[in-house]
């Protein structure tokens, strides 16, 4: 039975590959800021003994040996990390305060890099593991009110392809998904702000996008879930963009 490693999972695309990994019979643990809706989660999807939910604030590392400990603690072993949890700030070079700066940057690429430095030794001692990093279309230079997320993007991808290049001969493969326009919770929020309905945003992306359509939280999950199984023990260091034909 895998074992798989989400951070983030509460939410969003996060969430369909939580409950695809449980249909499929894999134990998860998964993370987010809010207990209660961590364990309605749970109950909801009745496979107590197959979830594992860790309450984390990403702009602090305090947790993060914690939550990899208890991982191997209740699961042995972790067969797949998957780095969903990310934050998108509209703010341009110009506009970014120092707060906001540090805050992307915390969330997006600090918090993976040390949740990495734990898992990547159990991985090595299994001698395998699978890892996913959520990518951007923004990656390579991003619109100009996305600037430090961009940077955020464009560094998990040298991430990616630094264990795909120096861990592989543990067994340690590792690969990056380019995941486009989605209506996650956190974009519908986000619009909202702006006084932007879901529809209108739709309407908005259809027209900008080239396959005609935003991407829905399903979208991506059939690619994690090919990354998680054994069809993929020779991928490694891969871009795979699902992006509806988005380049930024």
């Amino acid at each position: 039975m895998k074992t798989v490693m989400i951070l983030g999972g509460a939410k969003g695309v996060g969430k369909e590959i939580l409950k695809s990994c449980i249909e499929k019979g894999y134990n998860v643990a998964f993370s987010g800021r809010q207990t209660t809706l961590g364990s309605k989660i749970i109950k909801s999807l009745n496979a107590e003994d197959r979830l594992y939910f860790h309450e984390l604030d990403l702009n602090k590392i305090d947790e993060i040996e914690n939550f990899y400990l208890e991982t191997i603690k209740r699961f042995k072993k972790i067969d797949s990390l998957i780095l969903y949890a990310g934050i998108t700030p509209v703010s341009s070079i110009i506009d970014t305060e120092e707060e906001i700066y540090d805050s992307v940057f915390n969330v997006n690429l600090k918090a993976p890099f040390f949740l990495l430095k734990h898992v990547l030794k159990s991985m090595k001692e299994h001698k395998s593991g699978s890892i996913v990093f959520f990518g951007s279309a923004h990656m390579d230079y991003g619109e100009i009110d996305r600037a430090a997320y961009a940077l955020t993007k464009s560094s998990l991808n040298t991430l990616s392809t630094h264990i795909a290049h120096h861990y592989a001969k543990y067994g340690i493969r590792s690969n990056y998904l380019v995941m486009g326009w989605t209506n996650t919770e956190g974009e519908l929020e986000l619009r909202k702000k702006e006084g932007v309905s879901e529809k209108e945003l739709q309407q908005k992306a259809s027209s900008i996008l080239p396959m005609g359509r935003m991407l829905n939280t399903f979208d991506p999950v059939p690619a994690v879930m090919y990354f998680i199984s054994d069809q993929s023990e020779m991928t490694t260091g891969s871009i795979m963009r699902i992006t509806g034909g988005e380049y930024i």
